[in-house]
């Protein structure tokens, strides 16, 4: 039986996100640090960066308590 997408995100073991950014080439400076695993990155970080990826936007609605939709 294959797991769940909940179970396998359960199972995955977390990077500190300084050491992700790293990887990705990013100053500790060009950070702004939201806890351990969460971070903003300074928007002028990649000017210099060949462009090699791309964009994706993600968004969420979640009820809030009095029933309409929070996009987040």
């Amino acid at each position: 039986m294959a797991k769940s997408d909940i179970e396998i995100a359960q199972e995955a073991k977390l990077l500190p996100i300084t050491e992700v950014a790293k990887k990705a080439g990013l100053k500790p400076e060009q950070l702004e640090l939201y806890g351990n695993h969460k971070a903003k990155v300074d928007i002028h970080a990649f000017k210099d960066a060949p462009m090699k990826g791309k964009l994706v936007l993600v968004t969420a609605i979640n009820p809030t308590p009095a029933g309409e939709g929070k996009t987040t």
